[in-house]
């Protein structure tokens, strides 16, 4: 292509942008009055009266278009806005507003089209509405689909009068971000509930009663507690036995680690493995942060995406959530040696590390194990796997032929081996957990808080 044709083609690309901004369209009322208007032109001619009669067609239709389009308001004049919320939940609707104004008065037909992200669920009909006076207001229903951050740009109007000959389209830029995060309900379950009530999903998480080496506070003795326990000096006072309460130390450090590699791409019941994982870190987060303890996250594929160092306060929750809302999984293999050497870079204190990941990495990843008996020296380790249902249906499936028998032994033979890796990791001092999709979240909290109340963190 030449120097040349380049700047013919840009300035073709803004005369066919102007037009597109500027486009008046004729409706189908018009069509109407044309076609009729040919045909009295055509039984003018038949009486002798042709060119009269097409005179007179020609100029009614010119005289109610002029009148049509002066009845709309001028481009320029109108100011038009959008109304959407900042951010939103993964398949939570939320409603958008459209605005558009004039300087005067005016009575027509408002269509408006807006700028959807193509992932973002689409209102389906067409939005119109009467606009009558000075304003007029659009809303409509959507709701996005993949996490991430998306922009909504352009808005297209159409005005159509009361004689409805022509519309007048309008094309505004009106850009704005919104940033469509995690499914985040469990976590504003568990923020909700009480301090000895946690709740996620609806259910109360499990929680023993708990002992430690913290010292909590003094109630009166009841027969289940440690005899151990009973402070002497208060029981004198009050004439009234009573015991020392204790609980799990706080301020521990737990680190979240992410695996954003291609297997964690892969969907089990409609959502990525990715996605589920997310949620429940958040949800692991949200639990760990209301005890008292520090959370650090780690992110990472064949690199180091995210990392965001340990922080205490419910505050901190928001900068985990927007440092990891927007991952994606890349289409590489996790690299385990970069994560967890540079988790022993920037990690020097003692933590309860969590690994979300796909259990086949930790059975086919050779240098993992290795990596995993460094960092045990120093940390304590919690492997969580998803369960990929499809295999197991089919490893207790019945069968009728060769094939059903074939697949149902290989599928037996894959869940064996996971098994086997959970019992050789266990025995070398790390827990690993190979769990079903629905169960990820609701079985990290509860490992966590087991942890927690043995003192094992």
């Amino acid at each position: 292509m030449t120097t040349s044709s380049r700047k013919r083609w840009r300035r073709f690309r803004s005369l066919a942008d102007a037009l597109e901004k500027r486009l008046i369209v004729p409706t189908p009322r018009m069509a109407l009055l044309t076609g009729a208007g040919a045909l009295l032109v055509a039984g003018g001619y038949a009486v002798g009266a042709g060119a009269a009669v097409q005179w007179l067609v020609c100029g009614a239709l010119l005289g109610l278009s002029v009148l049509d389009l002066s009845l709309l308001p001028r481009r320029r004049s109108l100011r038009v806005s959008r109304s959407l919320p900042g951010q939103a939940d993964i398949g939570s609707p939320f409603e958008v507003t459209v605005r558009a104004e004039a300087p005067q008065p005016v009575s027509l037909k408002l269509t408006v089209a807006d700028d959807l992200p193509q992932t973002f669920l689409s209102p389906g009909a067409p939005l119109t509405a009467a606009w009558e006076g000075k304003a007029a207001e659009i809303r409509y229903t959507t709701e996005g689909r993949e996490r991430g951050e998306y922009r909504f740009r352009t808005v297209w109007l159409r005005l159509k009068g009361r004689i409805g000959l022509w519309e007048k389209q309008a094309r505004i830029e009106l850009e704005q971000m919104i940033r469509i995060y995690p499914d985040m309900s469990g976590v504003r379950g568990i923020l909700s509930s009480m301090q000895n009530q946690l709740t996620l999903e609806g259910r109360r998480i499990y929680r023993k009663e708990r002992s430690g080496s913290e010292f909590h506070a003094i109630r009166e003795y009841v027969p289940d507690d440690d005899p151990r326990f009973v402070n002497w000096r208060a029981s004198a006072r009050s004439r009234t036995l009573m015991t020392n309460v204790f609980r799990p130390e706080r301020g521990k450090v737990v680190t979240i680690l992410l695996d954003c590699g291609r297997m964690m791409g892969i969907e089990l019941d409609g959502r990525t493995k990715l996605d589920v994982s997310l949620e429940a870190a958040l949800a692991l987060a949200a639990v760990a942060l209301k005890q008292g303890d520090k959370v650090g996250l780690l992110a990472f594929s064949n690199r180091v995406k995210a990392y965001v160092p340990p922080g205490s306060g419910l505050l901190h929750l928001q900068t985990l959530t927007t440092a990891v809302y927007n991952l994606q999984s890349d289409f590489v293999e996790a690299s385990y040696s970069t994560a967890l050497q540079h988790l022993l870079r920037v990690q020097k204190k003692r933590s309860l590390t969590v690994l979300f990941s796909d259990m086949d990495n930790y059975m086919f990843e050779e240098g993992l194990r290795p990596l995993l008996m460094r960092l045990k020296r120093q940390h304590r380790i919690l492997l969580l796997g998803l369960r990929d249902e499809v295999l197991q249906r089919w490893a207790s499936a019945e069968t009728t032929d060769r094939r059903q028998a074939y697949v149902k032994s290989v599928a037996h033979k894959f869940a064996v081996d996971r098994q086997t890796v959970a019992a050789e990791m266990a025995a070398g001092g790390i827990d690993i957990v190979d769990v079903p999709v629905g169960q990820l979240a609701w079985t990290a909290v509860n490992r966590y808080l087991d942890l927690k109340s043995n003192d094992s963190i």
